[in-house]
């Protein structure tokens, strides 16, 4: 197959690009040269900027494109137009975000998605993000039709995760003692390694597979102490959960998923999206042990990025965990 990724060999867009040579597809990236443009010498770099420099992929053919750095329709309708009779099939990534709310469990493919008020605005924050990215989807399905692949991932963890929402926990749990954790072990968690979703996504444009489908895991259902054990155990390292109420976390002005990743606040299920119609679709996963194992070995190679983009500091935590059991509320709420 022959396979055209728009966006640069980052996180996604490097799994992508992995799995489709191990599979033994041909590779073509198009996208600016300034993210790791020595990568992958291997692999044919087509250069241009998707905002109107699109040239350079003009009389040319693919049997897939996949999208997967695509956050303004504008922006996106330029693409899916150009390639309109270039490729077999578009496959755009978007998001469990796109979905009006996360306040119900068990969210499935036929929930309705965020809308603007403003669909002509072009800037992407926590506010914009999903009905731009439902926006987005919107202008690939309406170019495209059957031939649209549209992949709503949830929390998409592994090694070279920019955002160190999971790499947090990893590394947090090698550092070993007491630990500030948010609610209770039973805290339920959905994650997907980075290199799953390549694979899978991939199997599903080789197959020639339209439609919606979420996509997070795994095909169990996960909890947050079994995960931060997990990383106890494949890191050896001697950490003591303490888990804090939602309270005292909202109270002490904690936020969520940023300064205390992978948590939000109760009535958001951001953890409990269905997958029933991926896992139909030959979605699979890896051990979670591995997941950690790969995480903890990337993230030790490399510098840690200074601030990071998530998590607390050491100094921020130990002022938490104090206040914690001056309140008296620590009893009983640490493991071993």
């Amino acid at each position: 197959m022959d396979v055209l990724i728009l966006g640069g060999p980052k996180f996604l867009g490097r799994a992508t690009i992995e799995a489709a040579l191990a599979a033994g597809h041909n590779v073509t990236v198009f996208n600016r040269g300034q993210t790791n443009p020595e990568d992958y010498p291997q692999i044919e770099k087509v250069r241009g900027d998707r905002d109107g420099q699109l040239d350079a992929l003009r009389g040319r053919k693919w049997d897939v494109v996949i999208d997967d750095c695509g956050y303004v329709p504008r922006i996106v309708r330029q693409s899916a137009e150009a390639l309109r009779d270039a490729v077999g099939r578009y496959v755009f990534v978007s998001t469990i975000s796109v979905y009006k709310d996360l306040d119900s469990g068990g969210i499935d493919e036929e929930y309705p998605v965020a809308t603007l008020s403003d669909e002509s605005v072009e800037v992407v924050d926590g506010e914009t993000y999903g009905g731009l990215k439902a926006l987005c989807e919107q202008v690939v399905q309406d170019v495209y039709g059957e031939r649209a692949l549209v992949i709503r991932p949830g929390l998409i963890v592994g090694p070279h995760d920019p955002t160190n929402r999971f790499t947090y926990w990893v590394t947090r749990t090698v550092r070993g003692g007491e630990m500030l954790t948010p609610v209770g072990p039973q805290y339920p968690m959905q994650v997907i390694d980075v290199r799953d979703l390549a694979e899978w996504t991939l199997r599903m444009a080789a197959d020639g597979a339209g439609g919606v489908f979420n996509a997070t895991g795994p095909d169990y259902d996960l909890t947050l102490g079994t995960a931060l054990a997990i990383a106890r155990e494949v890191s050896k390292s001697d950490a003591k959960f303490v888990w804090a109420s939602e309270e005292f976390l909202l109270a002490s002005k904690v936020t969520p998923w940023a300064e205390m990743p992978l948590w939000m606040t109760g009535e958001v299920k951001v953890h409990e999206m269905s997958i029933d119609r991926a896992l139909a679709k030959g979605l699979t996963f890896r051990r979670l042990e591995t997941t950690v194992r790969d995480t903890l070995a990337w993230a030790q190679s490399e510098p840690a990025p200074n601030p990071p983009p998530a998590g607390m500091t050491a100094e921020r935590e130990d002022e938490l965990l104090a206040a914690w059991r001056a309140a008296g509320a620590a009893e009983g709420r640490s493991e071993g």
